[in-house]
């Protein structure tokens, strides 16, 4: 299998890299979502102000046909228009503010919630013409384009199937009274309006994934993208140091009184430690005063070598320690054997000897991994 390199974009983008892009305004977006979501708005809306809408016109027209001397001797068109504005303009204005309400709602839902203003700002690109010409023949623009196709191809089929059944009704329109004509006009309206709202519907569902896919592209990253965002959230290495070293003044603070009254310290080098001492006085068998792992554990080594305490390397007795052990408890009556052994090893370092290490047994049931399982013996 071919392997990847670092500059070939195969590896989807991560959740910081999406966020990123949002930022700077590149959100998934759909017009033919926003278009269903304004024309099913606008459907609803003519169902409910209907009557009130039919009211209005009602209304302006028979006050634009009925007339009397008056009305001739102080004619005033502008103030006619005012009128028949002022009676019409609120249920459209209901209409068109509901329709664009829900058109930004619906975009700003597909681009969690975001709003760049940069977006706003001009921008050469956007009245180059050379730019303009990428835009009409590149890929997106022929997506576009088919799209676009598939839209007048679906939309007219379904507006002249809906005009070959209501035309002969319309035609015939001006014969019946105005109250019918202006029902029947809504009423044909809101059937249209229904129809073509089936056929956005089809166009939505499939836009949407598409833009999703497209974006999902457009965003790709590559092997040397993931490693420098990597590099990014763990930070230079003089940050991830401070880092840890933070973690180990915290760590230190919480075992530092214990340490003071440890006789020797048993790590795994690096992963485990485990500070005991033992005084016949105090309890029969050794205690554990304080153990530890990752920080905690390198805390305790450097507290260790700040008291002068013998550290000592057993991992297999510092796992066994560590897994079977709370702080302030004797050791397991199994390992008495294996901790009397360094007791007397410690005791010999104190007055000034130089013995050799003493080999450890820890029973196989003790014997644990770095996750506390017991390992499997062969």
């Amino acid at each position: 299998m071919a392997e990847e390199t670092p500059g070939e974009k195969t590896f989807d983008p991560t959740p910081k890299r999406r966020s990123d892009a949002a930022k700077k305004g590149d959100v998934l977006r759909s017009k033919e979502v926003a278009t269903l979501a304004a024309t099913g708005t606008g459907a609803l809306v003519l169902l409910g102000l209907g009557p009130w809408l039919a009211d209005s016109m009602a209304a302006t027209a028979r006050a634009g046909f009925m007339f009397d001397r008056r009305a001739l001797d102080g004619f005033a068109p502008g103030a006619a228009v005012a009128d028949a504005a002022l009676a019409i303009l609120p249920p459209v204005m209901a209409l068109g503010l509901a329709a664009a309400l829900v058109t930004i709602v619906s975009q700003l839902l597909l681009g969690e919630g975001r709003f760049n203003p940069g977006n706003m700002a001009f921008k050469g690109s956007r009245i180059n013409p050379l730019s303009g010409l990428k835009r009409i023949f590149g890929w997106q623009g022929l997506i576009e384009l088919g799209k676009g196709l598939l839209k007048l191809a679906l939309l007219g089929g379904i507006a002249w199937f809906w005009a070959a059944a209501h035309l002969p009704a319309l035609l015939v329109l001006g014969r019946s009274p105005l109250e019918a004509q202006l029902g029947l006009a809504i009423g044909a309206i809101t059937g249209l309006v229904g129809a073509l709202l089936a056929g956005l519907a089809v166009i939505a569902m499939i836009d949407y994934p598409l833009q999703r896919f497209q974006q999902n592209k457009r965003l790709k990253m590559s092997l040397q993208d993931l490693r420098d965002e990597n590099k990014q959230a763990e930070g230079s290495p003089e940050m991830k140091s401070a880092r840890r070293q933070r973690q180990r003044d915290l760590s230190r603070g919480g075992v530092a009184k214990a340490m003071k009254d440890a006789q020797f310290v048993i790590v795994n080098p690096l992963h485990f430690a485990v500070a005991l001492t033992y005084d016949p006085a105090i309890a029969p068998a050794p205690v554990v005063l304080a153990k530890g792992r990752g920080e905690t554990a390198l805390a305790m080594r450097e507290l260790a070598g700040e008291g002068g305490l013998p550290v000592l390397e057993y991992p297999q007795l510092a796992r066994a320690v560590y897994f079977t052990t709370q702080a302030n408890q004797m050791v397991r009556e199994e390992l008495y054997v294996a901790i009397a052994a360094l007791v007397a090893f410690v005791m010999a370092l104190k007055r000034g000897q130089h013995p050799s290490r003493p080999l450890i047994d820890v029973p196989p049931e003790l014997c644990f991994d770095g996750d506390g399982k017991v390992e499997a013996r062969a």
